[in-house]
C-alpha cells in the first residue's frame, strides 16, 4: 500500500508539469495491491485535489483513508481494481515495534528525501473484498522530494529482508550527475538503526521489459529471483534470496528504471493501470 500526494509514476502529472508548475495534490493515488496464488487484485486510481484530506495524523484520498490512533497506523481501503473491476475493501493495522525520525538525502542535493519510519512492525490484514485474513511481519517509509525523479536518478534498485528481530535494508541509487549513493541499514527490534556493511552488487537476470536488475549479496552466493510480483515496462517489484553476512535472506526487491519511464511510449501504457477520475 502506497500513499501517493503528486504521483511520481502519473503520465498525467508529468504531461502537466511539461507545461508548467503543477500541483501535486491535484495528481494524488492510494496504490493497493494484494497479492494471492490466484486473482490477485491492484488499484491505483488518480483523484484530483477536492478528493484530497490530510493532517500530521490521516491522509485520505477518494474513499481509503490512513490513520494514527493510539500508535498504530490503521488503513480503511475502498477502491476498485483494474484492469478488471472488482471493489478492493479492508482494514490494515500496522503495529511499529519503533518509529525512526531519521531522513536519508538521495541526491547531493537533499531535493529527495528518505525515511524508514517503521522499519519492523506487525500487520493484520482484514478483508471483506476479497475475503482474506492475514498478519505478519511489516515494514512503512516515506518518500518526498522538490523534484521530478528522471531530473536527479538514472536507477535504482533497493531491497528490504526482515524478521522478528531485524530489517536489513540496501539501497542503492545511480545519480544523474554520475555519482552513486549505496545505503546499508539493519533496524532493530530494539529500536536501533544501524549502517551495515554491503555485501558486493552482483546481477539478477533481466526482467521481461528488460529491465537491468542487480542485488547486494555475499562474495560467492548467487541471488536469484523466487517470484515476480510486478513486471512493468520501468519498474519490477520480486521475492529475491540473497545473502549478507553469512545469513540467507528472502527480501522485497524493487528495480527502478527512470530512463525508461521518461520514453512517451511508457507513459501511453500507463492509464491502462492507472485511471484518472
Amino acid at each position: 500500500m502506497i500513499g501517493f500526494i503528486g504521483s511520481v509514476f502519473s503520465p498525467y502529472y508529468a504531461w502537466a508539469n511539461a507545461k508548467a508548475p503543477a500541483n501535486p495534490e491535484n495528481h494524488c493515488a492510494m496504490n493497493i495491491v494484494l497479492y494471492q496464488p490466484r486473482g490477485g487484485r491492484w488499484a491505483m486510481t488518480e483523484r484530483r485535489a477536492d478528493k484530497l484530506s490530510r493532517s500530521g495524523q490521516h491522509l485520505q484520498i477518494g474513499n481509503s483513508v490512513m490513520r494514527w490512533e493510539n500508535g498504530q497506523l490503521i488503513a480503511e481501503i475502498d477502491e476498485i481494481s483494474v484492469p478488471v473491476p472488482r471493489r478492493i475493501r479492508g482494514r490494515l493495522t500496522l503495529t511499529p515495534l519503533a518509529i525512526h525520525t531519521t531522513q536519508f538525502p538521495l541526491d547531493g542535493a537533499a531535493r529527495h528525501r528518505w525515511q524508514p519510519i517503521a522499519p519492523i512492525a506487525r500487520v493484520d490484514v482484514e478483508f471483506q473484498n476479497p475475503k482474506i485474513f492475514w498478519r505478519g511481519n511489516a515494514y512503512f517509509d516515506s518518500n518526498d522530494g522538490d523534484a521530478p525523479l528522471t531530473s536527479d536518478f538514472i536507477r535504482w534498485h533497493w531491497s528490504r529482508a526482515n524478521d522478528h528481530m531485524a530489517t536489513t535494508i540496501f539501497y542503492n541509487t545511480k545519480r544523474r550527475d554520475g555519482t552513486c549513493l549505496v545505503l546499508g541499514l539493519q533496524a532493530k527490534a530494539g529500536g536501533q538503526l544501524e549502517n551495515v556493511a554491503l555485501p558486493p552488487e552482483q546481477p539478477l537476470p533481466d526482467t521481461v521489459w528488460r529491465v537491468a536488475r542487480s542485488a547486494h549479496s555475499d562474495a560467492g552466493y548467487k541471488p536469484m529471483v523466487l517470484k515476480t510480483l510486478e513486471d512493468a515496462p520501468f519498474y519490477n517489484r520480486a521475492i529475491i534470496r540473497t545473502q549478507a553476512g553469512g545469513k540467507i535472506y528472502n527480501a522485497v526487491h524493487e528495480s527502478l528504471d527512470l530512463d525508461r519511464f521518461d520514453k512517451p511510449w511508457v507513459k501511453l501504457l500507463l492509464p491502462f493501470r492507472m485511471p484518472r477520475i
